[in-house]
């Protein structure tokens, strides 16, 4: 097991670090510049900004300094907020996007298996169907279009929460809920059907016919092996919900980190940009890396090391 997340780590630094570099060039070749605005400034103005920055030093020169500054925990100066630097402002947006997202997933993750497993339980039956039926019209609505339909029922509509903000736990409902309905319509789905498919493997027929009671097969035979799949998809989900954070932010104004990406993104502000990505690089192998330890806790027949 350790010899496997040793490798699997070395795997994921090298799989940041092209992350990184291809960032670092794609961003640069976007058209415009940090310094781009709607009055053209002095050539001189800007020469002298260029190379305060190091703009002015060849591209590949550019990357080594970076790298550097990486190496040393440096995400730079932001080109666009002069008051602040990438480190500042990553670390006042990405509490905010993190607590979305986790809150997000929780709900996804704890409501989806649970129905799901309840619906799988009980095949073809009146509740089997209606959550089915849930969860098809779950995945059809993607959070850029859930999320202004909330803020107009339940903030505009009714007040009965606020349309805006990140001052109180009720200002991350509605966000959360957004993001959360398609994931916990996917986690429904893929459980449900996995539990249906373990009813049916042999094993379970033959505790069945041992005549163990329903809640033991169901504990014992039935949630482990059906469960992986959906420990599978915790990983992508818990990425696709911090990354996807990025719409709802911007719907409900809240001053995350996909609110800082999408901005450095407008704005040409290349060192925001590439801390943002680096951010979110991370996580996301982290979270695979978390997914895949858990396997063995599921199922002691992987053996992850081979």
């Amino acid at each position: 097991m350790a010899a496997y997340l040793a490798r699997r780590g070395a795997t994921s630094l090298m799989t940041l670090l092209a992350v990184i570099t291809v960032a670092f060039f794609l961003i640069r070749a976007a058209p415009g510049g940090p310094f781009d605005g709607e009055r053209r400034l002095p050539a001189q103005v800007e020469a002298n900004l260029r190379a305060a920055y190091h703009l002015d030093e060849p591209l590949i020169a550019q990357y080594g300094r970076y790298l550097w500054m990486l190496g040393r925990g440096d995400l730079g100066p932001s080109f666009r907020s002069k008051d602040f630097t990438v480190n500042e402002l990553i670390a006042s947006g990405l509490p905010v996007s993190l607590t979305v997202g986790g809150f997000a997933l929780a709900l996804a993750a704890g409501l989806g298996i649970a129905a799901g497993a309840v619906a799988g339980l009980r095949p073809g039956r009146r509740l089997d169907r209606g959550i089915t039926v849930a969860a098809a019209a779950g995945l059809a609505l993607p959070p850029i279009v859930v999320a202004p339909l909330l803020a107009l029922v339940f903030a505009v509509t009714l007040g009965w929460l606020p349309a805006g903000g990140f001052e109180s736990p009720r200002h991350v409902l509605l966000p959360a809920v957004a993001l959360a309905l398609p994931y916990l319509a996917a986690f429904a789905r893929l459980t449900r059907g996995e539990v249906a498919e373990a009813l049916a493997a042999p094993h379970v027929v033959t505790a069945r016919a041992k005549g163990l009671p329903a809640h033991r097969i169901a504990l014992r035979h039935v949630l482990p092996t059906a469960l992986l799949p959906a420990v599978s998809f915790l990983g992508p989900a818990a990425a696709a919900l911090l990354t996807g954070s990025m719409v709802v932010e911007e719907v409900f104004a809240l001053p995350g980190l996909g609110r800082h990406f999408v901005q450095g993104a407008l704005n040409r502000d290349y060192t925001l940009v590439l801390g943002t990505v680096i951010v979110y690089a991370t996580l996301i192998l982290a979270f695979n890396l978390a997914v895949d330890a858990l396997y063995t806790r599921l199922d002691p027949r992987i053996r992850l090391g081979r």
